[in-house]
């Protein structure tokens, strides 16, 4: 609001306090929402050139600098930003892997209570079949997760390893989980079979070879965080 006085030389106009102070006020808050924006933006484009860099240093060759900070790019990459070329060159499935899984419980008595087999490559099968957009957790989650656990520690079940481990608790964290969500018992221990089949070549007679027997891995007790109390 502005006040008109008038003097010798004419009407003259005195701005009152509030219409200064209004404007100050707005300018210092935008000036702080914009050093935030800044600040936001910037730390957006750090991340993303971090994260380029270090999956730039895991998907390109061998050389010196993925081996002198390869601790710092597997941490980063694995499980969740793994990169591989079966995107340009497929790799089909050429066994029939079926995961199933029991649990176990200690009771107070000290006897131990064990449960029955839980497929659970049925149960993803259930979720992708007759869905015509399937989740990726249903198609690739636990198949994923055994490769990586097989690529890591080989034939037997020893973690040498921190990867070899971090697999063995990322397999064995997805199995509690998807137990848990289909059995309200309750469980601490968990373990794993894997029954494995191949799938007999395409053009193949079915009498030309003798059928394969399957093979049938069962991994040891593992221990996990407590489900159902």
């Amino acid at each position: 609001m502005k006040e008109l006085q008038h003097s010798d030389s004419g009407p003259a106009t005195q701005e009152c306090p509030d219409d200064v102070r209004t404007p100050v006020r707005r300018s210092r808050g935008a000036r702080l929402l914009k050093a935030g924006l800044r600040t936001a933006v910037v730390l957006c484009m750090a991340t993303t050139l971090v994260h380029v860099l270090l999956v730039f240093l895991h998907v390109a060759p061998s050389n010196t600098v993925s081996k002198r900070y390869s601790p710092l790019v597997n941490a980063w990459v694995y499980p969740f930003f793994e990169q591989n070329w079966r995107l340009f060159a497929p790799d089909p499935e050429s066994v029939n892997r079926k995961i199933l899984a029991r649990t176990a419980h200690t009771e107070a008595g000290g006897s131990v209570k064990v449960s029955a087999w839980f497929d659970l490559t049925a149960e993803d099968n259930s979720a992708v079949e007759h869905n015509a957009f399937p989740s990726h957790t249903a198609q690739n989650l636990l198949r994923r997760a055994w490769t990586s656990y097989v690529d890591s520690h080989g034939g037997d079940d020893k973690a040498r390893t921190e990867r070899a481990l971090m697999m063995q608790r990322y397999l064995s964290n997805i199995a509690a989980d998807r137990v848990a969500a289909h059995n309200s018992g309750t469980f601490d221990f968990i373990q794993l079979r894997v029954v494995t089949l191949p799938i007999a070549t395409s053009g193949t007679a079915v009498g030309d070879h003798p059928p394969t027997s399957a093979e049938n891995r069962l991994l040891p007790w593992w221990k996990v965080t407590p489900h159902g109390k």
